[in-house]
C-alpha cells in the first residue's frame, strides 16, 4: 500500500497533523533537546523533561498545520481536495478548536519547562498566524514569515535545558552559538522547503488570488530560488557541527543527505513543476530528518563513547 493510501486510511484529525512530516516534527524537537542539554551538562536530558519536550514542539508545530488548512479551505479545494477540511470529513469549527487544543498543550509544556520557552512560543505562533491569515494572501514574500516561525522552534527548546537566564537563572550566555545556527539553518531551509510545497500549489494559489512566488515569478525562477536556500541551508547545517564540535556521525549524516538533497533540487530545475515541487517539499523533509537522526546519534556518541570527539576535534 502508498504512503498517499495509509495517510487516508488515518483519522481527520491524525491527517490534518502532516502524518507524512511525523519523522521531522519529532526529531527536530529531540535533537534540539538533546544537543542544548549535551552542550550545557554534558549528558543527556532527563527523560520526562525531554518527553515533554518532544510532545510539546510536536504540537506547536502541528498546531500550525491544522490553522493553515482552517485558512486555506479554498486552495485546498483546488489543489489538495482530500485533506479532511476541503473532502468535508471535518468542519472547519472542530478543525479551529483542535488546532487550539494543540496549541494549549505547546503552551503547557513550554510554561512548565522553562517561561523563556513560552514566550518563544508566543511570537512564533503569532508570526505563523500573520503568514496563515495575511501574508500568503498579500505577497509573494509570504514564505518568510514561516521560515522565522519555524527557526523558533529549536530556539524554545533549546531554552528549556538552557535557559538564556533574563526569566530563569543560567550560566549568562543568553543564546549560544550552536543555537543561533541550528535556529538560522531551520530558518532558511524552511523557506526553502516551504515553496517547493507552494509549487505545488500553484493552480489554486492562482485560482483564489494568492501571490505567491510561483504565481508571481513563475515555477522555474522559484525552483533556482529555492535551490540557492538550500545550499545555504546544507552549509549551515555543517556550522552546527562545527559550533558545536560534533563528531563524524553528524557530518557525515548531514554532508550525504544535503548532498542528496541538492541534487533534487537540480531535478527541480530541469523539471519544474507542480507535481515535481511536491516532492521536493517531501524530499526536504526526509533531508532534514536524517540530519536531525544523526545529530541524534552522535551526541549519544560523543557522551558514551570515549575518545569519539578526539577524532575531529
Amino acid at each position: 500500500m502508498s504512503l498517499t493510501a495509509r495517510i487516508g486510511e488515518l483519522s481527520p484529525y491524525l491527517r490534518l497533523m502532516r502524518p507524512e512530516l511525523y519523522y521531522m516534527d519529532l526529531t527536530l524537537p529531540a535533537s534540539s533537546a538533546i544537543l542544548a542539554s549535551y552542550l550545557a551538562t554534558g549528558g543527556l536530558p532527563e527523560l520526562i523533561p525531554f518527553l515533554i519536550a518532544v510532545i510539546g514542539g510536536f504540537a506547536a508545530i502541528t498546531s500550525s498545520y491544522v490553522f493553515n488548512d482552517c485558512c486555506d479551505i479554498d486552495i485546498d479545494t483546488i489543489n489538495l481536495p482530500g485533506r479532511p477540511l476541503p473532502s468535508s470529513k471535518l468542519s472547519k469549527s472542530s478543525a479551529l478548536a483542535y488546532a487550539v487544543f494543540l496549541l494549549v498543550i505547546a503552551g503547557a509544556a513550554a510554561a512548565y519547562l522553562n517561561p523563556e520557552s513560552l514566550v518563544t512560543l508566543i511570537i512564533a505562533a503569532s508570526v505563523i498566524t500573520i503568514y496563515s491569515i495575511f501574508a500568503k494572501r498579500n505577497t509573494f514574500l509570504s514564505f518568510l514569515p514561516v521560515g522565522i516561525s519555524y527557526g523558533l522552534v529549536p530556539v524554545g527548546i533549546w531554552l528549556a535545558f538552557d535557559p538564556a537566564g533574563i526569566l530563569k537563572g543560567s550560566d549568562g550566555v543568553i543564546l549560544p552559538l550552536p543555537a543561533i545556527c541550528f535556529g538560522l539553518m531551520i530558518c532558511v531551509t524552511d523557506w526553502a522547503f516551504t515553496l517547493g510545497g507552494v509549487s505545488r500549489d500553484v493552480e489554486g494559489d492562482r485560482m483564489k488570488g494568492a501571490p505567491t512566488m510561483p504565481v508571481t515569478f513563475g515555477i522555474p525562477f522559484t525552483a533556482r530560488f529555492v535551490t540557492f536556500w538550500w545550499i545555504v541551508g546544507v552549509i549551515a547545517s555543517l556550522t552546527i557541527g562545527w559550533s558545536a564540535h560534533l563528531g563524524p556521525v553528524y557530518y557525515a549524516g548531514a554532508l550525504t543527505s544535503g548532498l542528496w538533497m541538492l541534487t533534487q533540487c537540480l531535478d527541480f530545475i530541469k523539471h519544474p513543476t507542480p507535481e515535481r515541487g511536491g516532492r521536493l517539499f517531501l524530499n526536504g523533509s526526509n533531508y532534514r530528518a536524517i540530519m536531525f537522526g544523526s545529530m541524534i546519534l552522535d551526541v549519544v556518541l560523543c557522551i558514551y563513547a570515549g575518545g569519539y570527539t578526539s577524532i575531529l576535534w
